[in-house]
């Protein structure tokens, strides 16, 4: 799921982007709770349950996969090739020479939480010959909880009905913070805070509900690699916001693990890339555990890990940077024609695990949850079970 490109396609695949686009945004407008969790996965919005109790909600699926367009929301890696495939796996140092340094496990894995779209239809539907399929290789692995909604007055409950259900299982949740204003530049992830004021206030929020056990923040999705649609001045007050977004979540929880936005290995150059998010804050240990990349996309974990490290490398910062990649449907890498949206033909990735084998690569997450739509197979955010067993059966 990616945002803005930097990168500019020919006038027809960029004209064929800018009316998926538009539908995209009128299927949005249709889902009641959709407020743009920029890729799906387990969501806590407020919807009922309670404020101290975090559930799924119905969420859209912003262009976090998508191929550049005109800024493209989706890539440009180490070539201005739109290719979702340039990324040079080669620059990855072989897993058997680089030894893993992994995050100060007190916990002994990954949460998953209990309260999940897909967990719901397995449930209610025992005898369907899919579900075992989907069970076992979706709904029992741990995946992220997004907190897309802005709501200050219940966000602190709602993050800490998360944690302290991890802390009880001695595991290690991952956040998804996404409230940050013109998210998705207006398109159709599109919602927020009303303005960084109301969202650093929201982060205030957030951070409240952390408590002092192991987390993973995956901070913003998009906000950084799509940010060329905001003024420089805009731009820069974003960054801004986004720094003392890191040091707020690190200063409330010393254990907490704040990751930035890198986009993906078919986005930005890794030196473009790594300079926005110096600009950002995330060479500081302050601020800053690392990046995080390939957020609802399908680019190789590969390609991911080489492009990862390059943007570390010119990046800067203390050596203990790392980065997390999402391998929730990479398992085929990019489909060839650029298709962002629900492609045939894809299946899931790697297991979520904070232990990589791989040499300042922190962890592979699921931070979109498989089975959940783009918008093509159903309405952003929904869960489709023929999607789910596609993916998990491929």
């Amino acid at each position: 799921m990616s945002g803005l490109r930097a990168q500019r396609l020919p006038a027809r695949r960029a004209e064929r982007r800018r009316a998926t686009r538009r539908s995209a945004m009128v299927a949005a407008a249709s889902v009641v709770v959709a407020v743009g969790t920029a890729t799906g996965m387990l969501t806590a919005f407020g919807n009922g349950r309670g404020a101290n109790e975090a559930g799924p909600g119905v969420t859209s699926s912003p262009r976090l996969e998508r191929l550049p367009v005109v800024p493209s929301p989706s890539t440009s890696g180490t070539s201005a090739s739109p290719s979702p495939r340039k990324a040079s796996p080669s620059a990855s140092p072989s897993p058997k020479k680089a030894k893993k340094q992994p995050i100060t496990p007190v916990a002994e894995g990954l949460y998953r939480h209990p309260d999940s779209q897909v967990l719901d239809w397995v449930r209610a539907n025992p005898s369907d010959p899919r579900a075992s399929v989907i069970e076992s290789r979706i709904a029992d692995r741990p995946a992220a909880v997004w907190f897309a909604d802005y709501a200050p007055d219940t966000i602190a409950a709602r993050v800490r009905a998360v944690t302290s259900g991890a802390a009880g299982q001695d595991r290690v949740p991952v956040l998804v913070a996404y409230a940050i204003p013109d998210r998705d530049c207006g398109g159709a992830s599109e919602g927020g805070a009303p303005d960084l004021a109301a969202y650093d206030a929201w982060i205030d929020a957030f951070a409240r509900g952390l408590g002092s056990d192991e987390v993973i923040v995956v901070l913003e999705p998009d906000s950084i690699a799509q940010a060329d649609c905001l003024g420089v001045g805009q731009r820069a007050d974003r960054f801004a916001s986004l720094a003392r977004a890191g040091r707020v979540l690190k200063a409330a929880d010393p254990k907490a693990r704040v990751y930035f936005d890198a986009g993906h290995s078919g986005w930005n150059p890794a030196g473009k890339q790594a300079d926005l998010l110096r600009q950002a804050g995330a060479a500081s240990a302050a601020s800053s555990d690392g990046v995080f990349s390939n957020v609802s996309n399908f680019h190789t974990t590969s390609a991911e890990v080489a492009y990862d490290r390059q943007v570390l490398a010119a990046l800067g910062g203390p050596a203990s940077l790392g980065a997390v990649i999402d391998t929730s449907r990479n398992g085929n890498g990019a489909p060839n024609d650029g298709e962002w949206c629900d492609p045939a033909g894809r299946k899931i990735g790697r297991t979520p695990t904070l232990g990589t084998g791989e040499a300042r690569i922190d962890g592979y997450l699921w931070v979109k949850l498989p089975g959940e739509s783009d918008g093509c197979k159903g309405s952003p955010g929904t869960f489709s079970p023929s999607y789910a067993y596609d993916l998990a059966s491929s």
